[in-house]
C-alpha cells in the first residue's frame, strides 16, 4: 500500500449510495485542514485497501476510516473520528465516541441497513468533478 498517502486519513466509502455520498461532499466542504481523502469500496483500489487492513467488505456497512500505517476504525467509531476532524461544531460529535460501542453501532447499523431504502442508491460510483480529483485515490 505504499501508493497510500502517508500523511492523509482515507475513507473507504459505499460509492453507490446516496447518503453516503452526500456525506463524502459534506466532508470535503467541511474539511477545512485537508484530512481526508477518498476511496469507494467498489473500486478494485478500496478492495485492495480492506484486503491489506484485513476488513471482510461483508462485515462492515458503508464507512471505513483508514490511517495508513496507525490504525483503522469502522462504523460509529469511524463516523465519531471523521466528525472529530471537521470545523465547527461538527467536531462536538466525536464526543459521543464515550459511549459504548454497542449502543452507537445499534444505530449505526440500523442507519446502515436501511440507506438504500430511505435515501436510494446509484447505478454507479460518482465520478469527482475536476476540482475534486484530486481527493480521491484511485
Amino acid at each position: 500500500m505504499s501508493t497510500l498517502p502517508k500523511d492523509k486519513k482515507v475513507i473507504l466509502f459505499d460509492g453507490i449510495c446516496n447518503l453516503c455520498n452526500t456525506s463524502v461532499q459534506f466532508i470535503i466542504r467541511n474539511d477545512k485542514k485537508d484530512v481526508f481523502r477518498f476511496v469507494s469500496l467498489q473500486t478494485t483500489f478500496g478492495q485492495d485497501i480492506l484486503n491489506h487492513i484485513g476488513v471482510d467488505i461483508k462485515k462492515i456497512d458503508s464507512i471505513v476510516l483508514y490511517e495508513p500505517g496507525i490504525a483503522y476504525y469502522i462504523k460509529s467509531e469511524a463516523a465519531f473520528k471523521i466528525a472529530y476532524e471537521l470545523k465547527g461544531l461538527y467536531k462536538f460529535l466525536g464526543f459521543f465516541s464515550v459511549l459504548p460501542k454497542s449502543t452507537t453501532n445499534l444505530f449505526y447499523d440500523y442507519i446502515a441497513k436501511n440507506r438504500y431504502k430511505w435515501f436510494g442508491k446509484k447505478e454507479s460510483c460518482m465520478i469527482p468533478t475536476p476540482d475534486l480529483t484530486s481527493k480521491f485515490l484511485a
